[in-house]
């Protein structure tokens, strides 16, 4: 064991992390492009890109110069009352991409304040125009929304809620777009899905009653339980239901934005506008944290009456430096042309990808963009899929450490139906997704046989 290993089993407490029992964490000590390294000298290909964040690859030396001018000239500054050049000027960049008119941004230090600042904000926004009976939140089974216990009343795992009851009150459930799951009379055509799945938001919002749900909360693709893109006008009648019921609808963009499926906002690749837009991640591509909520101007209006307050805040929410670090990120998108990029590659992705479908460990390949997720099953045929015990063994026991040693960082994923996730650096190509294909074709192969 490394000196490294020592301290950091002495004293570093991992997020979403198990301890003890032997179990030391892999020491990442840089990065390249796509490829990231260990602190034996291993190097891996970025399957993940770091968690669904670093769009423009690791090692890009100007988006540290970028930081260390702004450190230089202001390093901190809050925007409580104030502002900073470099907040105001990524907030208009971030308005101009946005859709219609989305445009007040709300900065945070990352994606599950966003979340929290939208449904505080929704509260206070029906409280402040004489409707403050709606306070509820609807979202979708297994979808995972962030860790502050408003957020995490949102996030629809049972299992992360269960440590920290009770949780704040209002988070209501309603079915996700998981296609390959989709009950029987909608197994077949994929747009009667979306509508039946879009119409329970509406059942659920009369049966809670109309007067009491302040928003909805939907990944434009689900993240939690592997990838779940929308069907074909799922998010069209989503629109006409949260207009019907004077409801908000909530774009929580934390992993879509920013190139991942396109665009820098998902909302513009499926044709939806909606009401307020959560991001983080990929903004800065990770070199430096923040995040942000983006309302429509309707939202901000009861607030610029020059004496009500959004009584909501952050101390290092829209920080100097990683304001400036998201400007320079985004110079290099439009500069390299990144979200076209990625939606030239995209088809190319998926079809490397659906050559494991001939695997009989692969049920389904989903997705869109540089976001995948591969189910595993135990039986294709039936769509079986493993206990709790079996995906234990399977994941944890063996593809997690096997996918690293082989040379692939991604995520072995068991909070809905087992799957693997992808999600390369936006500037992956065909060889990328070639050396993807192959290794989870050999540790998957291996997988199947131990079972």
């Amino acid at each position: 064991m490394t000196e490294l290993s020592t301290k950091a089993n002495r004293h570093l407490w991992g997020h979403f992390s198990r301890h003890g029992a032997g179990i030391t964490p892999p020491i990442i000590t840089r990065g390249e492009g796509v490829t990231i390294w260990d602190d034996r000298g291993k190097s891996y290909l970025d399957g993940l890109s770091g968690l669904f964040v670093v769009q423009a690859g690791h090692g890009r030396t100007e988006l540290a110069q970028a930081a260390a001018r702004q450190a230089e000239k202001l390093s901190f500054f809050p925007l409580w009352s104030y502002a900073t050049p470099s907040a105001i000027e990524l907030a208009e960049r971030l308005a101009s991409y946005a859709p219609g008119d989305l445009n007040r941004v709300f900065f945070t230090t990352g994606g599950g304040e966003a979340v929290e600042s939208a449904w505080k904000l929704a509260k206070q926004y029906f409280k402040q125009t004489g409707k403050p009976g709606k306070y509820k939140a609807i979202s979708r089974f297994t979808a995972y929304h962030g860790t502050p216990h408003g957020a995490l009343a949102v996030t629809g795992l049972p299992v992360f809620k269960a440590p920290f009851e009770p949780i704040t009150p209002g988070g209501v459930r309603v079915p996700n777009t998981n296609f390959y799951r989709a009950p029987k009379p909608y197994a077949n055509d994929s747009k009667e899905f979306g509508q039946w799945a879009a119409n329970r938001i509406a059942e659920a919002i009369e049966f809670e009653g109309p007067d009491t749900v302040a928003a909805v909360f939907l990944e434009p693709v689900q993240n939690a339980g592997g990838c779940f893109p929308p069907p074909p006008g799922y998010f069209e009648r989503v629109r006409e239901i949260c207009d019907e019921y004077d409801v908000l609808l909530v774009s929580d963009e934390v992993i879509c934005a920013f190139g991942r499926v396109g665009s820098m906002f998902a909302c513009n690749d499926f044709g939806y506008r909606p009401d307020i837009i959560t991001c983080a991640k990929g903004m800065t591509s990770g070199y430096s944290p923040i995040g942000a909520m983006i309302a429509t101007d309707r939202l901000f209006e009861p607030f610029n009456d020059g004496k009500t307050t959004f009584a909501h805040g952050y101390t290092f929410g829209g920080h100097p430096v990683s304001s400036a670090v998201a400007l320079a990120n985004l110079d290099i998108f439009e500069r390299e042309g990144l979200n076209d990029h990625v939606k030239e590659n995209a088809p190319a992705f998926r079809t490397t990808l659906e050559k494991l479908l001939d695997l009989p460990i692969v049920g389904d390949v989903r997705g869109e963009g540089f976001f995948y997720g591969i189910e595993l099953v135990k039986d294709k045929a039936s769509k079986e899929t493993f206990n709790d015990e079996e995906s234990e063994r399977l994941l944890r026991g063996f593809l997690s450490s096997a996918l690293l040693e082989a040379g692939l960082y991604c995520r072995a994923d068991d909070r809905g139906d087992p799957v693997v996730q992808l999600a390369p650096p936006l500037i992956s190509g065909q060889q990328e997704f070639d050396r993807i294909e192959q290794i989870l074709r050999g540790v998957l192969t291996e997988a199947w046989s131990r079972l």
